[in-house]
Formats: C-alpha cells, sequence, structure tokens
C-alpha cells in the first residue's frame, strides 16, 4: 500500500495580517504534482484543513477545488479527511455524503452510537485504515482504538496493512515552534499516552505537531507527517508531507520526507541571536529587494526598543519584495542581585509557561523550588485547568 500522509494545511492562516494564499495555493499545487507523480492506494488528511472554524468562501473554495485537483490526478485513489482541533467536526460532517461520491471519506466527529465500521476504511487487496478525527480524551470511549483494531483483526484474513489515524498531541513529541506549547499541553491539547492507541497497527498516522518526526517509543511505527507550510516564524526546520510504503501486516513501514517549497519563507533577522538596533538595521537594509518573505527582526535592548524603529523598518521595507512582520524584543540578562531585576514585555509573558514564572519567582527570592515543590507546582495547575474547562 502507497500512502501520501499529510495534515495541518492551516488554510486561511494569516500571518499579521498578511493574506497566505499565494502560498497556501503554491503549497497545494506542490501536493497535487506529488499526487499524479507517485499515484498514492490511499490520501490522508489528518486533521486542521482550516486555521479557524468558520473559514472564508474564497478559503473553502480554495480547498474544495484543490481537493477535487488531487482526486483527479490519481482516479484510484481513495482519500481520507479527519477533522483537527482547528477545524468544524459538523462542517466536514455536512458534507460527508457529498464527498463520498467522489471518492472521499470525511470524518468530522465521534459518535459513541456508530458501530466501529463507521470509521474502518478497507481498500480490497492493499489495507485497511482506521479514521479518527480530533477528540478530547474525556470524551473518548475507553479501549476505543482497540476496539476499532480488534474489529479490523476479524476482517484482515489476508494480513493486509493496518493504518491507524489520529490528530491529537503525543506526550514527549518535539512541539518546537508551536506558539501555544506549555509543557504537556500543545494546541489547547494535552499529551497522551503512546499506549491509548492499542497495539495492531502497522503505521500510526498523525496530525497537530508541525514538526516531522517519529514518536519515541513507537519503534518506527507512529509519525507525525507534520505542517507542509509553516505557521509561525519559530518553526524553523523542512515542511514536507510523508510518502508511507507498506507490504503486508507486521512490516515496519518504509517512510520518505517529501520537503515543499515556500514560495514566501519566513525570515528572522539576525538568524541567530539577537543585536542591537543598528545591527539588526543595517541587516535589514542589506536583505535583497527583490526577495519575497516574511521578516521579523529580533533586537535585543538594555530597556526598551529605540523610539521610532517601527518607523525606520517600515520606512526600509517600502521598495522591498518582503513583508515586515514585528520587531521581536530581547532584554538583555541582568545580574540576580541588580536593584529593579528583569523588565519583560507583555509579549515575552505571554510566551512564558506559569512554570517558567514560578522559577524565576522562586529565583529572585531566593526560595528553593526542588523538584518535590515543582510536582507539586504542576499538581495544582492541572486541577485548576481541569476546574476552567468543566466551568
Amino acid at each position: 500500500m502507497k500512502v501520501l500522509h499529510t495534515s495541518d494545511w492551516h488554510l486561511g492562516h494569516t500571518l499579521y495580517n498578511y493574506d497566505r494564499s499565494e502560498e497556501q495555493q503554491a503549497m497545494l499545487d506542490q501536493i497535487a504534482r506529488i499526487v499524479a507523480e507517485r499515484q498514492p492506494d490511499l490520501f490522508l488528511l489528518c486533521g486542521d484543513v482550516y486555521h479557524t472554524t468558520q473559514p472564508t468562501a474564497a478559503t473553502q473554495q480554495l480547498f474544495i477545488n484543490a481537493l477535487m485537483r488531487i482526486r483527479e490526478a490519481a482516479p484510484a485513489m481513495r482519500i481520507l479527511l479527519l477533522a483537527g482541533n482547528h477545524d468544524s467536526a459538523t462542517r466536514h460532517e455536512i458534507f460527508r455524503t457529498a464527498w463520498e461520491a467522489l471518492g472521499v471519506t470525511a470524518i468530522g466527529l465521534l459518535n459513541r452510537e456508530a458501530p466501529p465500521d463507521h470509521y474502518i476504511m478497507e481498500l480490497p487487496g492493499k489495507g485497511f485504515v482506521v479514521g479518527v478525527p480530533y477528540v478530547h480524551e474525556r470524551n473518548l470511549p475507553e479501549g476505543f482504538f482497540q476496539q476499532l483494531l480488534d474489529r479490523v483483526a476479524e476482517r484482515n484474513l489476508e494480513q493486509l496493512p493496518v493504518i491507524l489515524t489520529a490528530h491529537t498531541y503525543v506526550s514527549g513529541s518535539d512541539a518546537t515552534g508551536h506558539a501555544d506549547a506549555e509543557g504537556e499541553t500543545v494546541g489547547g491539547i494535552e499529551g497522551w499516552n503512546l499506549s491509548l492507541f492499542g497495539s495492531g497497527y502497522d503505521y500510526l498516522a498523525l496530525g497537530h505537531i508541525h514538526h516531522a518526526q517519529w514518536v519515541r517509543g513507537s519503534e518506527g511505527r507512529a509519525r507525525y507527517c507534520g505542517s507542509p507550510l509553516p505557521v509561525h516564524f519559530d518553526e524553523c526546520y523542512p515542511h514536507s508531507v510523508s510518502w508511507v510504503e507498506l507490504d503486508r501486516q507486521g512490516d515496519v513501514p518504509r517512510v520518505e520526507e517529501i520537503e515543499l517549497a515556500n514560495p514566501r519563507p519566513l525570515i528572522t533577522l539576525p538568524v541567530s541571536e539577537a543585536a542591537d538596533w543598528d545591527s539588526v538595521k543595517s541587516l535589514f537594509q542589506a536583505f535583497p529587494d527583490e526577495q519575497p518573505g516574511y521578516i521579523r527582526l529580533r533586537v535585543e535592548v538594555e530597556d526598551f526598543l529605540p523610539p521610532g524603529a517601527q518607523m525606520e523598518a517600515a520606512a526600509i521595507v517600502e521598495g522591498k519584495a518582503c513583508r515586515f512582520c514585528l520587531i521581536q524584543v530581547q532584554r538583555k540578562e541582568r545580574a540576580a542581585n541588580e536593584e529593579g531585576g528583569r523588565m519583560f514585555t507583555t509579549a515575552e509573558i505571554q510566551r512564558l509557561s506559569p512554570l517558567d514564572i514560578a522559577s524565576m519567582y522562586a529565583k529572585d527570592k531566593r526560595i528553593g523550588f526542588e523538584e518535590e515543590l515543582v510536582s507539586l507546582f504542576k499538581e495544582t495547575l492541572t486541577l485548576l485547568q481541569a476546574e476552567e474547562r468543566e466551568e
């Protein structure tokens, strides 16, 4: 079975109010070309098709046109579309019947009353696919994944490959670049233990984490394909789709990352460490006029950014093909006993987790913040977050 595994398209995403439809169209064109060239048996889109639950009409049209083009590129291919936490589950369910007529299976909601076969797609002579959309763990019936895999085992008389899908955060995965990663929560999803998915699958196709990677402890069977287009500046790694091949049940999947090109990359100046405003300004002025991209400037300051820095940056970008987005301010570290302590911007505070803030407070006040106290703090924080969700 040949599979193209992708997820987290985030269609409709804007970057600092800049429209990104040009890049999104380029991404979709590349995916369609890959499908045409490689002719997969199965196309997996594992959630977060859209960036918001209420995409514009233009964004929806962009997706429909792309999916039809992908479908036409490989007429014998099956397509499985899952809802992610950014998507409207009901929107995917509403169009399920219409999509089925075109060889696309869309699963938006987890229906407790539906029989196991509702979530199972069979590709005759090729394999089985279990499609599970995004669902909060508290709404997941006990042993749900294993029940589905057991049902597949009953039907899989030819010992064909079995693929399981999900859109979630598996604990311990690398969430580098996610602006909303905090402890054991990424994008509002608490970490799941890998054991929750049961046993009996040959490949676990995951969506949600933007950094392509194998899940630790899965022995090369559970994988995030990553997003094909960066959403944040800190996603400083290649963006790709995953090509997966499986011959028979029990085989370890063979996977190839196919990197996609972004016509307007996200660029941080300086690339490595922040510098003073005059140095950063010179770098920005020297940036090639004809090179497209989104620009983030990283500036180190004693206290505050020089007055007029934003206006200077806006003036520099005039006549260039790039788009100026923001100045990221980093303050120089001060000695712990320096009067007044360290100052933070609102943006810096928002990026810190409660544990980070508590640790810095303890250090500033010379309070011992040992492992036992850290564990107690985490436990209290978990209880508070649970109470907030129930309100």
